[in-house]
């Protein structure tokens, strides 16, 4: 018999949960960062498109207690209103301890379950690409390797920008200008960011379903307690934003993450997104950051080069994204349970 016992995660659950996903992520988080992020989202709405492909949002969370109501294994299925139609985004985190017992499996089948009662057609994970037990679990099932995302990371006690400083000096010769958005707060000027985030993203190889709104958007890039104005770097074009890079850092490990590198496709091949990455880099040693993290797309060659060979960072494991295609019920089934 199972000496662990799966139910909905409760708010108390998050710094049980935060543990074991610090075993997963490459850069920690808590507890109470795992609530805040919740308590921005309202509860789910699903809904169907005309095709009859699964729209709107929802979270659903689980966690599998042993005998001693320790928590030791944890899933969440979601999906935002711009994830692309029918597609629910994974994650299931197994304490180190007690893989290979069963309760992936376990876990694994109660998202198995959610999904197919609400009719959804795709389940998208990512999956370290150093973890082969996990990566031989997921294709045991079905899921199929589709793209490969690196990680990288730099040192900034010793880097030395040298000849590359100069991209910033030949960028403003040619008319660019730097700021930050604490030089030019307010809401006129996020929605202008916003919009080349909207049209830089839609570049991204692998980026797929709509683009959040400005309220959204805003909830998630500009008002979390790990960004500040003057970290979010913006090149301008007289009164255009034609790019940006946006710095994250974590509270417990006091680093930085790239969250964002973006240019508009006209203003590309000018080494803007360089000058960018070295104010970037700029602002990092001034807050006395170890190092500052990144990710890129395998098929994401030219900031590839940036990252790894102009500026020399590391690279390390990465994660591949993982698709399972699902069979589905029919719309009038699904609406049914939907509303049940």
């Amino acid at each position: 018999m199972p000496s662990y016992t799966i139910r909905k995660l409760r708010p108390e659950d998050y710094p049980s949960v935060a543990l074991i996903l610090n075993t997963l992520w490459s850069e920690p988080t808590t507890g109470e960062r795992l609530q805040e992020d919740e308590n921005k989202i309202p509860p789910g709405q699903l809904h169907y498109d005309e095709d009859g492909k699964l729209m709107g949002w929802d979270r659903p969370k689980w966690v599998a207690e042993d005998e001693d109501g320790q928590i030791i294994a944890y899933a969440i299925v979601s999906r935002a209103p711009w994830t692309e139609p029918g597609a629910l985004y994974q994650t299931v985190v197994v304490h180190p301890g007690r893989r290979g017992s069963g309760i992936g499996s376990a876990m694994y089948g109660t998202i198995l379950e959610w999904a197919g009662s609400v009719r959804a057609s795709k389940l998208i994970d990512y999956m370290r690409e150093s973890d082969e037990n996990s990566l031989a679990f997921a294709e045991r099932r079905g899921y199929v390797k589709e793209r490969l995302t690196f990680e990288s990371v730099l040192d900034l006690t010793a880097f030395d920008g040298g000849e590359l400083e100069a991209a910033i000096r030949l960028a403003e010769e040619a008319g660019i200008r730097f700021i930050t958005l604490a030089e030019e707060p307010g809401e006129e000027n996020e929605r202008k960011l916003h919009e080349l985030y909207r049209v830089a993203h839609a570049d991204i190889p692998g980026y797929t379903g709509d683009y959040p709104w400005f309220e959204e958007w805003k909830k998630w890039t500009v008002d979390v307690p790990n960004v500040r104005p003057e970290w979010i770097h913006i090149a301008k074009d007289g009164d255009r934003y034609v790019g940006v890079v946006t710095l994250h850092q974590n509270e417990q490990t006091k680093a930085m993450y790239h969250e964002f590198t973006g240019v508009l496709p006209e203003y590309r091949g000018r080494r803007i997104a360089l000058a960018l990455k070295l104010l970037g880099i700029r602002t990092a040693r001034a807050c006395q950051v170890p190092y500052l993290r990144t990710h890129n797309d395998s098929m994401n060659g030219p900031m590839l080069r940036v990252n790894r060979d102009l500026l020399g960072f590391r690279a390390e494991p990465g994660s591949y994204k993982m698709v399972k295609e699902l069979q589905t019920v029919d719309a009038s089934a699904a609406e049914s349970l939907l509303s049940s």
